[in-house]
């Protein structure tokens, strides 16, 4: 069964990988396009306003509602019933979210104004957010529509698909402003509308290129909508409160958006930057294993013991160890080599690396608990307990709130991913133990004993690494991209095959 678990995570993180790498260069042509300011920071946080909404309804959320219900359907009715319950679901949300995005289109100066209140400051900035907000809206109904497809596919045991799918969000999100660009400044438009088109436009194909997928698992649509069926009701009453333990981040995002607006003018863009490198990893690793724990942890709760599912839950945790702690820190030593190869061209400068680094430094040590946060919160939803992730996730909200408020104005905006690493290992310290509490002692020990030793190789690792990279980087000389690259790709390789060599040498990596 490990290596089951394996394979489907392996599935993810390869279709994932694709996907982050092209959000990589969709970020890169980004910065190169419009550099750090004014119309960077309106961008941002009209994305944040759809993206928060998808992070409440869609994705993660909906997984951990829809999936077990569904595979119960799975096990125990006849599939016709099945796909009718899944239309069933697919029209609801079809009528909800459209109708939310109707009224986000016609509110978004209302929404924009509390969000961004602190824009008002600056002569037309928050007409320009309003403007974007309006144009990427529709992006919220077509995600929550794709995510629909992804829990389908993700309950037959699907992974790599529904994971490839952002790519093509971000394939979009690319071409579109790199070809619209000349079009919005001949028509006196500002050019950076191309990328609130793109992001929609994105969201679509993201949605249709898992349909043929769909159709070939024998998925058959029905006209039909039934908002008293139990099992409708069912995901609803999970769906609540996952929606408050999934969104709980993006609610601490709105939140601090609101706050970094009245920070000085470029805070929320290099957030916002190095956010994106650092949930490569998270994305890759974290969501991956979480994923596949929901429907591996779901199935093996209908027909299994809590003590089967225990084994489980430690093995994931392992593979949460082995493959984030490493990255993250990778990300500690070499940030500014990493940003400044992200970013830094046209109008992204080197002061820009320089800030945007320091906010990775601050968000790699929570790649761990982030990802563990999610695996845990796993065994919670394959238990049908959705309640006490939501609870747990909105409490530490409120301390990161507190805890940007009494530091923004000290440390600037090097606060926010310093309250979103504390409190992202709060949040999992707080789940494990209670759920040990629920279903009997999870090995503890031997977890944090993994843990401990990973942090200590990939110490060893990270000092390789960034002595590598300045003897590299000294050898093929201090300018030009390619050169950067290189020496940076040749260093983190190296130091990852550095870890897993030790990981490998003291038995780490075995399945158990």
């Amino acid at each position: 069964m490990p290596d089951k678990f394996n394979r489907r995570v392996g599935n993810f993180t390869v279709g994932t990988l694709i996907s982050r790498i092209a959000g990589l260069g969709r970020e890169s042509v980004f910065a190169y396009l419009f550099g750090a300011g004014f119309a960077t920071d309106a961008y941002q946080v009209a994305f944040r306003i759809p993206n928060l909404l998808r992070d409440l309804f869609a994705e993660s959320a909906l997984s951990a509602a829809f999936i077990p219900t569904f595979i119960d359907n799975l096990t125990h009715k006849e599939r016709k019933e099945v796909w009718k319950f899944a239309s069933n679901m697919f029209n609801t949300m079809l009528i909800v979210i459209g109708s939310l995005t109707i009224l986000g289109i016609i509110f978004a100066p209302s929404i924009v104004k509390v969000i961004a209140y602190g824009f008002a400051n600056t002569a037309g900035k928050q007409e320009l957010t309003i403007a974007l907000t309006r144009v990427m809206f529709p992006f919220f109904l077509f995600v929550a529509l794709a995510a629909w497809s992804m829990a389908i596919l993700n309950a037959f045991g699907n992974f790599f698909v529904p994971a490839l799918a952002p790519a093509l969000f971000n394939v979009f999100s690319i071409v579109v402003p790199v070809v619209a660009y000349r079009y919005f400044v001949t028509h006196g438009q500002p050019p950076i509308m191309g990328m609130a088109y793109g992001v929609t436009i994105g969201a679509i194909f993201q949605l249709l290129v898992q349909i043929p997928l769909l159709v070939k698992k024998g998925f058959q649509y029905h006209f039909y909508l039934n908002l008293k069926d139990k099992q409708l009701q069912r995901v609803f009453l999970l769906w609540l409160p996952a929606i408050l333990g999934f969104g709980s981040y993006q609610i601490n995002f709105a939140v601090n958006t609101f706050l970094v607006t009245f920070l000085a003018e470029r805070s929320i863009t290099y957030l916002n930057y190095a956010y994106r490198v650092m949930h490569l990893p998270a994305g890759l690793f974290g969501v991956a294993i979480g994923s596949v724990a929901i429907a591996e942890f779901s199935t093996k709760v209908s027909v299994d013991t809590t003590e089967s599912l225990k084994e489980r839950l430690q093995h994931a945790l392992k593979l949460v160890s082995l493959l984030t702690i490493p990255i993250a820190t990778l990300f500690l030593f070499l940030s500014v080599p990493i940003c400044r190869v992200i970013y830094e061209r046209g109008r992204f400068l080197s002061t820009d690396t320089i800030f945007t680094a320091q906010a990775l430094m601050l968000y790699a040590p929570g790649i761990f608990a982030s990802a563990g946060v999610r695996s845990v919160s796993a065994c919670f939803y394959a238990l049908k307990d959705t309640k006490t992730p939501a609870y747990i996730g909105l409490s530490t909200v409120v301390l990161s709130i507190i805890m940007n408020l009494l530091l923004m104005h000290r440390i600037g905006f090097r606060s926010f991913p310093l309250a979103t690493s504390t409190m992202a290992f709060v949040n999992f310290a707080v789940l494990f133990i209670l759920l040990s509490r629920k279903i009997g002692p999870l090995g503890g020990k031997k977890i944090f004993k993994t843990t401990i030793i990973s942090i200590l190789f990939s110490a060893v690792s990270g000092f390789t690494s960034y002595g590598l990279f300045k003897i590299l980087h000294r050898y093929l000389g201090p300018t030009g991209l390619w050169k950067s690259l290189l020496a940076l790709g040749i260093a983190g390789v190296l130091g990852l095959a550095l870890f897993y060599l030790l990981a490998k040498i003291f038995s780490l990596t075995k399945n158990e």
